[in-house]
């Protein structure tokens, strides 16, 4: 007689999907951050803003705002 599989032998694995979906997230969560940290020394070495400090008047508002 032939001897199909036995139960026991045919038992799926719930470990290895688990440690697999771990390793992908451990992985995904190392690039996220070497690039959050590539961002934050991209603004940490760039150059300050040239923008006016305060409000640039608009030409033709002369409205002081009395109230």
């Amino acid at each position: 007689m032939s001897r199909l599989n036995p139960p026991d032998e045919r038992k799926p694995q719930k470990q290895a999907p688990n440690e697999d979906k771990k390793a992908r997230l451990a992985s995904k969560l190392r690039a996220n951050l070497q690039r959050r940290k590539a961002q934050a020394r991209s603004r940490r070495d760039g150059e300050a803003d040239s923008r006016p400090d305060g409000l640039v008047k608009v030409a033709g508002d002369d409205h002081k705002g009395d109230g």
